[in-house]
């Protein structure tokens, strides 16, 4: 399974996005390749499931991965939450 977990710039805010979806991803014990970027590199990337906010989702929108809504990247309960959502799925 392949996760991008994708900011604006690529930078700072994915990259926090990224530990804290591999931290949750440990708790429940699931395997996965999760990496940052930017919306734009995101765009043409091959993945399972994208987690972004709902504004850069927009960016998205055509892209064949499951769109995982997250408006806190720092909130772990959040990122938790979503991802159970749709990893159950």
């Amino acid at each position: 399974m392949k996760i991008l977990c994708v900011c604006g710039l690529g930078q700072g805010t994915s990259l926090i996005l990224r530990m804290n979806v591999e931290t949750v991803l440990n708790e429940l014990g699931v395997t996965a390749d999760v990496e940052h970027m930017d919306v734009s590199s995101a765009s043409s990337m091959q993945a399972d499931y994208i987690i972004t906010n709902s504004e850069l989702a927009k960016s998205l929108g055509d892209h064949d991965a499951t769109i995982i809504l997250v408006e806190n990247y720092f909130d772990q309960e959040e990122i938790k939450t979503a991802l159970e959502k749709h990893l159950s799925q």
